[in-house]
Order: structure tokens, then sequence, then C-alpha cells
């Protein structure tokens, strides 16, 4: 009875993200797709070994097995199995790009950890997150060879710290759906001359603990893929999206914006809880236009955060139109839902910041 009880309990987890709506009790659940593949898988084989084989056990395992699929195929694009163009760098292509983007936890106060890490990995651009006054205080030392930064330092969980020693033509922090929720956006030119756009993002969770409803996150996430979806300049955008790849928002975003998700054919790559391996899903995700190539993308280790920092090199080839047909295009009245998306985010007030 108790193993029936389970399985039916993982047939409303599968079901509930197919109900559009942003309350987190059907938005969570996303998040945790291949915990409740696994899970399934186990409960199904036990249902099998101890169940007895009347018209409901036929029903439930039915339902389970077709759920299961589906999330099989969905989880497929994030394994190294799926099939990805094979890349051919041109003469003009630059050198090579390294961003590392984390969510350093705001209480977290192992700051040497985190800086060790960047002196070891020596990316181009950091890009943290969740850093008040106290992480802007320690992450001066890396000034010395990251001179141009971006400081918004806020003690809501939403600060955002950006640094590099690329040449900067442009930078700037949005705050699309409120006033307490920056991105930071910056236009910076390479040692060899290639200009790109990086786009950092934090929006919030829906979450019983933060934000009843995805209301905000989406919003903030699409107001900035509509902004860059005509840019003419290659454009990365990373951080914590607070989201999962495979869950419409993000689909929405990867649409609206035309950009590639860097996870597809990588593997999962899960970075966030640290401390609680089964429960790891990938929030810090990372984009990319046609124009980037993305030559390794990686967790790195733990520094003492509830995310791991990710690490992603790549590189720029403006000649090159290998990526092309990987860009997705926004349906028929999808445009639509975008801007509705984006005016809810704006229209909603938060009441844990």
């Amino acid at each position: 009875m108790l193993i029936l009880l389970l399985s039916c309990l993982l047939i409303l987890l599968s079901i509930l993200p197919f109900i559009q709506h942003q309350h987190w009790i059907f938005r969570v659940p996303e998040f945790l797709k291949l915990q409740i593949l696994i899970l399934q898988g186990a409960v199904f084989v036990l249902l099998f070994i101890f169940s007895s084989r009347d018209p409901l056990f036929w029903s439930i395992q039915s339902i389970q097995l077709l759920l299961m699929i589906y999330h099989m195929y969905i989880l497929s694009r994030y394994t190294k199995f799926w099939r990805t163009p094979v890349i051919q760098k041109s003469a003009s292509a630059s050198d090579h790009i390294k961003i590392i983007s984390c969510n350093v936890y705001q209480d977290n106060r192992e700051y040497e950890r985190f800086i060790t890490l960047v002196r070891k990995e020596a990316p181009d651009i950091v890009l943290t997150m969740e850093s008040d006054n106290h992480w802007e205080q320690a992450l001066r030392q890396l000034e010395n060879d990251y001179p141009n930064t971006q400081k918004v330092t806020l003690d809501n969980t939403y600060g955002m710290h950006f640094y590099t020693h690329l040449r900067v033509i442009k930078i700037q922090t949005h705050y699309f759906v409120a006033d307490d929720l920056p991105s930071i956006e910056a236009e910076l030119e390479t040692k060899d001359g290639h200009r790109f756009i990086f786009f950092g993002v934090h929006p919030p969770p829906p979450s019983p603990t933060e934000e009843e409803n995805s209301k905000e996150r989406d919003g903030d996430l699409l107001s900035v893929a509509k902004r860059v979806r005509h840019y003419t300049l290659p454009v990365v955008v990373a951080g914590d999206f607070n989201n999962v790849a495979w869950a419409k928002s993000s689909i929405l975003f990867r649409k609206t914006s035309q950009l590639i998700d860097a996870r597809i054919g990588r593997g999962i790559l899960a970075t966030f809880h640290a401390k609680y391996w089964f429960f790891r899903v990938p929030l810090d995700l990372l984009f990319h236009s046609t124009q980037v190539f993305v030559d390794r993308l990686t967790i790195l280790p733990d520094i003492g955060s509830d995310h791991f920092p990710v690490s992603c090199t790549f590189h720029i080839d403006r000649q090159s139109d290998d990526q092309v047909e990987r860009v997705e295009n926004l349906d028929k009245d999808e445009m639509q839902d975008v801007n509705e998306l984006i005016q809810e985010g704006k229209e909603e007030e938060s009441d844990n910041r």
C-alpha cells in the first residue's frame, strides 16, 4: 500500500508542471525531474514485486511508464549522447574567453576559497551573485587583476558583482521588474578585437520560503530575452536563473532571445544544492548566440556556498553559421504570452525582500 501511494505521489509531481500556473506548488516539481525519474524507476519495479496484478495496478503502472518515457525524452537532450554539430574553428575566430559565474551565498564567509579558485582558474570575467557588502570588501583583492567592475551591493540576497580585465565599451545595471532585482549588461572587447555582450542575471525563485510564484522570475528573464533578441553582437547570458532549462519559461526564454542552451549535449551539470547530492538541480544556466561557440562548460569545486561555481570557456566566430540550425523561434501567439509574463512580473509585489 505504501509503495502504491508513493507511486501516485510521483505521478502527481510529474503532472503538476503541465498545469501552467505560476504558484510554486506547480513550478518546483519541474526542478526535480531527474530525481522523480529515478524514484519512478524504483517504484515501478517494486510494484511488480510486491503488488497484486489488479486493474488499478495496471492503470498506475501504465501511467507511470508513459511519464518515465516523457522524462527520459526531455532529459536526453542534456546528455552527451545528444547529437550536436561538429564545430570547425575558422581562422578569424577569437582566442578563448573564460567566465566564472557563482552564487556565493550571502551568509557564506569563506571568501578565500572563492578567491583562490578564481586565481587558479584565471577567468576573463567573474560574476558573483548574493554578494553583499562583506563580499564586496573581500573581493577587492581581485581588482588588481580585474580592474573593470560593476558593483551592485545589496543585502537582500540579490547583490551582484562583475569583474573583468577585458576592455569595457559600455556597462549598465538593469532593474527590469523590481528596483531590488539587478541584472548587469556589459559590452566587452577581447584583446584580439572581438566585441560581445555579457548579461548577468539572478531572478528570485518560486518557493515556499521566497517568492510565492514565478512571476518576477519569469518577467525578469523574459525582459532580458526581449532585449538581446535583435542584438547584432554575439551574446552570452549567465547566472543563477533559479530555473531549469526544460521548464516552459526557460524554453520561452530560449525562443524569445534566439539563444542556444549551452548544456544541450553536455550533461545535466547540476549546481544546487551543494550540500545535498540527491536534490541537486541545474539552476545556474548559460545561453549564447550562434556566433559564440562553447569549448568547455564545467562545474567547479565547492566554495562554501549552496551553489557550485560554473566555468565556461568559449570563442567567438562571426564567420561561422554552424549553429544557426540550433536556434528555435517563437510559435504563433507566444510573443503575446511573453509580453503578458513580463507585465505580470512588473506588477508583482514581493513581501520577502
